[in-house]
């Protein structure tokens, strides 16, 4: 049989195939999320703000004329300059069963591009764009953003040369009685604090996209693999969660008018994922999109609490009966204990992978 062919992706062609192998990959799930077609398309090309400051090669491995794994091989100035690490990353990694060789000949090629815009390793599982990979959740649908990658990526991630770098754990909230009175109370104490909680909408809108971004990146910014955002790039997630409710369900915590945390839920809409015919999601699978963060100064006072409580208060009033605080690093105890305070409880686990090229 003859050897994988490995490929970049540079036509229109080629790009189109490379998004919607996606949808190939998953076809046998009977829940998925679907592909973002126009947001990959215009990230490839580079007309999209997230493409700003990266340089992106995507990789095709072809099989009998068959598209059969796809990477995306990225130097991300904006991590580089922040870590000061010569890393590359691989975003967007799918395969087909029964690609081991096809994979190790892509990834070979991959990071052979990465080595030579000057990285000395590549990061798959974690970056911008790049979510981890799950290793035990594999039948329910995630919240929109994680992946609900197949059992057998590891081996072919593992046996393409890469180790494991980093471990995440997904929490999930079973709606009672007794917790929302926890996040009303630690809402209204916040308050009494002296702490301003308010959502994104009332935030006036001259001010909201750069108090967002600055706010964000300094809560996260010694936050493991960590990548600042630009505001051209929180403009762009604003324009496209605004129409399912992000401004309602996200704050900004104010302290005598300085913005000390940051709380970005989109809110669940299972309504977009792809099912099978008689496939019916359970409440547990309809969940939202969780990011928190508190800058320095404000850790330790309740911000954390009352900030997560705004916003899982509105989400349970949108008729919630299952809450994501979504991902978390396993040794990031402080968010784990916020995560557990608010209720939650460990449903999936998620990695991260690392390949150097000086082994």
């Amino acid at each position: 049989m003859a050897a994988p062919l490995i490929r970049s992706a540079e036509s229109q062609e080629a790009l189109a195939a490379f998004v919607h192998f996606q949808d190939v990959v998953y076809a046998h799930r009977s829940a998925r999320w679907p592909a973002s077609v126009q947001f990959d398309l215009r990230v490839l090309r580079g007309e999209h703000p997230f493409a700003r400051g990266r340089t992106m090669r995507p990789f095709l491995a072809y099989e009998r004329n068959r598209v059969v794994a796809r990477v995306l091989a990225v130097i991300d100035q904006h991590y580089q300059r922040h870590w000061q690490e010569r890393l590359g990353h691989l975003w967007w990694f799918e395969a087909l069963p029964d690609s081991r060789e096809a994979v190790q000949r892509l990834m070979d090629a991959a990071c052979a591009w990465l080595q030579q815009q000057g990285a000395e390793a590549a990061r798959a599982g974690y970056g911008m764009l790049e979510f981890p990979f799950v290793i035990d959740e594999y039948e329910s649908l995630p919240p929109t953003i994680l992946r609900h990658n197949p059992p057998y990526y590891h081996a072919l991630l593992k046996n393409a040369g890469f180790e494991l770098e980093k471990g995440f754990v997904d929490y999930k909230i079973a709606v009672r009685p007794e917790l929302i009175a926890r996040w009303e109370h630690a809402l209204l104490a916040a308050r009494r604090a002296g702490y301003e909680i308010l959502p994104l909408r009332e935030v006036p809108e001259d001010r909201r996209v750069s108090e967002f971004t600055a706010t964000f990146n300094e809560a996260f910014r010694a936050h493991w693999g960590w990548t600042p955002f630009t505001e051209a790039e929180i403009r762009s997630l604003f324009a496209a969660l605004t129409p399912l409710g992000m401004l309602d369900t996200s704050v900004l915590a104010y302290y005598n008018g300085e913005p000390v945390g940051m709380l970005l839920v989109t809110p669940e809409h299972s309504r977009d994922a792809v099912l099978r015919p008689g496939r019916v999601l359970s409440d547990a699978e309809k969940l939202n999109v969780l990011a928190i963060g508190v800058c320095p100064a404000a850790r330790g006072k309740g911000v954390n609490m009352a900030m997560a409580g705004y916003g899982l208060l509105q989400l349970v009033r949108r008729g919630a009966k299952y809450l994501s605080y979504t991902l978390v690093l396993d040794d990031n105890w402080p968010s784990r204990r916020t995560g557990e305070k608010l209720g939650g409880y460990v449903c999936a686990n998620y990695v991260a992978y690392r390949r150097n090229f000086r082994r």
